[in-house]
Formats: C-alpha cells, sequence, structure tokens
C-alpha cells in the first residue's frame, strides 16, 4: 500500500503544475501519515482518550509492521523531493519498489533517501576494494550487535526487570550506563551492517553514526546520532518551518516533538523528545548570549577544562534522557531517576552492585566504552605508522575471523536477540 501511494503520487505530482500540483503532494503526503498514525498510533489515542476523558473504549490491538517509521519516511522524501523538483517521478514501480524495500536497511535504518541513490537503482558499480570493505564493515557491525550490544542487553533488561523500586542507587546508575552503551551497540552495529551489506550490493547509504558519546553539549551530540533521521527532519520539518530566520526555539522544540513521537507511540517518548528539544533551546540561548558578550574570549571558550566539563554535562544529561526512552511508562521513569539520585531507596533492594560485576560483564562493558569513543581508530593510526601494512593487514583479518565466528557461535547457541529499533 506504501508502495503504491507514493508511486501514483511521485507520477501526478512530477506531471502536474500549479495548485493540482500541490493538491497531489499534499493527499500523497496526508495518505502516508494517515497508514502511520493508523498502524503506530491509533491505540495510544485511544489510550490518552480513554485516560483523559475516564472513557472505556476498547483498544484494536493493531499488530505494527516492522520498521513503517523508516519506510514511510523513505517515501515521504522521495515525493517532497518529486515536488521541490529535485527528482523526477520514478516510471518503473520495481525500481520505487527496490527504494522502499531495500532490505538492508529498511527494518532499522539509516534512512535512505531516493535523490542519494536514484543513479545507483539502475547503474550500480563499485570501486576496487568495496567488496571487501563491505565485508568488513558488515562484521564490525555484527560484533558490535551480538557480541556487545546482546551481553550489555542481559545486565540492562535484568535490572530493569527487578523494577526502578527494588535497586540500589548504585545498581540503578550501572543500569542506565549499561543501557547509554547498549542503545549505541545495538544502532550503530545495525547501521553497520546495513552499510556493509548496500556496499555490497552496490549502494551507498550514508554514515548514521559518528561517536556521539564524544560530543560536548546536546546538540552535537544530535550532530552525531542517528544522523540520518536528524538530516531527515532539518530538511523536511525544521527548515520548511521557518529554520533559524524565524521562530527558532518553536521550530527546535517542534522538531524534537515528532522526533520523540517518531520513535514510538507513548508518552515517554514525548517527554524524551520534550527534553531533547529542552535542552538544545537552552543551550542555543546560551551560546547566543556568550556570542554576544565580548568579555569572553576564544580562548576561554575553548579552553581544555572547560570542553572536558561540557563533555561531562552532556555525557551526564543523555545519560539521563535515555532513562525516559528505555522505562515503560512515565511513573516508572521517575522511580528510577529518584533511585539513582538517592531521592528513594528501597529497604529491600534484591541484588547489589556485586551481583552485576562479574569478571565477563566487567570485560564487555570496559571493551564498549573503548569502543564508543574513537580510540580504536587512533590506535590503528599509531600502528599504521609503526608496523609494515601487510603485517597490520593479516592483524586486521585475523581479529574480523575471531569476531566473525565468535559472532556465530553467539547467535547459534542463543536465543536472545533483541533489536531496540526493530520496534519503531
Amino acid at each position: 500500500m506504501n508502495i503504491l501511494i507514493n508511486y501514483l503520487g511521485g507520477i501526478l505530482v512530477s506531471a502536474k503544475r500549479g495548485k493540482e500540483k500541490k493538491f497531489f503532494f499534499i493527499c500523497t503526503i496526508t495518505l502516508n501519515l494517515a497508514l502511520l498514525i493508523y498502524f503506530k498510533y491509533f491505540d495510544f489515542l485511544i489510550r490518552t482518550v480513554n485516560d483523559i476523558g475516564r472513557k472505556n473504549i476498547p483498544l484494536r490491538n493493531i499488530i505494527l509492521p516492522i520498521g513503517i517509521s523508516f519506510f514511510t519516511f523513505q517515501g515521504m522524501s522521495y515525493v517532497i523531493d518529486v515536488y521541490r523538483g529535485k527528482v523526477k517521478g520514478q516510471i518503473n514501480i520495481l525500481n520505487l519498489c527496490l527504494y522502499i524495500s531495500l532490505f538492508p536497511q529498511l527494518v532499522a535504518g539509516p534512512i535512505v533517501r531516493y535523490v542519494d541513490i536514484e543513479k545507483e537503482i539502475e547503474n550500480r558499480s563499485r570501486k576496487k576494494g568495496e567488496y571487501y570493505q563491505g565485508i568488513c564493515r558488515f562484521i564490525i557491525g555484527l560484533g558490535k550487535k551480538v557480541i556487545l550490544a546482546n551481553s550489555l542487553a542481559l545486565i540492562t533488561d535484568h535490572i530493569w526487570g527487578v523494577g526502578a523500586g527494588l535497586n540500589t542507587s548504585g545498581v540503578a546508575w550501572l543500569g542506565s550506563l549499561v543501557y547509554t552503551l547498549q542503545i549505541y551497540f545495538d544502532f550503530s552495529g545495525y547501521s553497520d551492517m546495513a552499510i556493509g551489506i548496500g556496499m555490497l550490493l552496490g549502494f551507498h547509504f550514508m554514515e548514521n553514526f559518528n561517536y556521539p558519546y564524544i560530543s560536548k553539549s546536546v546538540s552535537e551530540f544530535w550532530r552525531r546520532w542517528h544522523i540520518s533521521l536528524s538530516s531527515w527532519f532539518r530538511d523536511y520539518v525544521y527548515i520548511p518551518l521557518g529554520g533559524n530566520r524565524k521562530h527558532v526555539y518553536l521550530n527546535l522544540l517542534s522538531v524534537f516533538f515528532l522526533t520523540g513521537l517518531w520513535h514510538g507511540a507513548a508518552w515517554n517518548f514525548v517527554a524524551w523528545g520534550g527534553v531533547n528539544g529542552a535542552f538544545i533551546v537552552l543551550e542555543r540561548f546560551i551560546r547566543s548570549v556568550l556570542e554576544r558578550d565580548r568579555a569572553i574570549s576564544e580562548i576561554q571558550m575553548e579552553s581544555r577544562v572547560l570542553n572536558g566539563i561540557k563533555h561531562v554535562y552532556t555525557l551526564l544529561v543523555v545519560n539521563f534522557i535515555w532513562i525516559l526512552f528505555r522505562a515503560p511508562s512515565l511513573e516508572e521513569a521517575w522511580l528510577y531517576i529518584k533511585t539513582m539520585l538517592c531521592v528513594y531507596t528501597s529497604s529491600t533492594p534484591l541484588f547489589g552492585l556485586g551481583w552485576y560485576l562479574n569478571i565477563w560483564n566487567v570485560t564487555v562493558i570496559l571493551i564498549a566504552i573503548l569502543c564508543a569513543f574513537p580510540i580504536c581508530g587512533r590506535m590503528t593510526g599509531i600502528l599504521q605508522k609503526n608496523l609494515d601494512g601487510r603485517i597490520l593487514l593479516v592483524i586486521k583479518n585475523i581479529g574480523l575471523i575471531l569476531v566473525f565466528a565468535y559472532s556465530i557461535i553467539r547467535v547459534v547457541s542463543g536465543t536472545y536477540n533483541p533489536f531496540i529499533y526493530f520496534q519503531f
């Protein structure tokens, strides 16, 4: 249905002019949003009406199609670009099917725009070494997901499964920090696998992550995290609303309200988006004030100490905001935060911190921390300067083979393999 709507809409928008063109464009976007709202938000709206109006309207229990948010946004971006004249409407429906249902990134991104792969749909070519690069990228992503994210998920799920009210403050902190790592390796691992498979097939997808946890502000974090979604909202929502020209703060809040809602049909996701937006608005306001203050020099603004403070601030804010994302409800999120801050303390906690800090868990957490920062890249640079290229290639290949073999063993021997972003 989604493909048919966008196929017909793209042809009509491309063929018409003036008011007719605008009419078919609005109709196509409306139909896209209507499908998304029905499948993803209909029960959420019913629950909200029931809570506010004290009604008892039965839920529809609609089954959510996997990846509906991703392929809906891809279809909409195609029609918007046709309307803007960036691309022509695709006449061959099979080509549009290939674009919207492109399996490597269909269910969890990155969000691919038609304008970026229009030429590759009909004529793909691979540069020398891209098969090898694609295989390497896939193995790295598989290792991130199966070895790191899944191991971290066991810790997180156990801590959250106990319940926020039955954890100690230390355990609550551990759960939030481990989840911060888990969601990064879960999603970036899938994105790496999608980019790698795409490269093998002759497609070049955009990078979706750029070490987000080295950011020194929440604004910078969102320039490094889920880049394809951030850029989508920037180009198709933020700029059309006025961008930096007018109502900047309102535009930012609107974008992050929609970002939260895009991630899930629950108020904790809306709150997660709203809090992100609030911090970005606050940072932008402070930055505009400081830029007007001539007393603050560029040296002071870029000092190592200040950069360190900004980095710690960003990690703490992001870590707390992820709690809203992970919690099943706003009430549970608030209780979890109170437990972390020792505002609420359980008289009968089920497990202490030592229960979770066994040798395997500590090893996985330390490796995850190292891999979440560009330390490995710097070490590789040092090795490249001091080792023969052939020796370094052998070491790299042996490492990749070991990661791939262990990942396969983990997949075959276990049934626990959650993908966080499948629900979006």
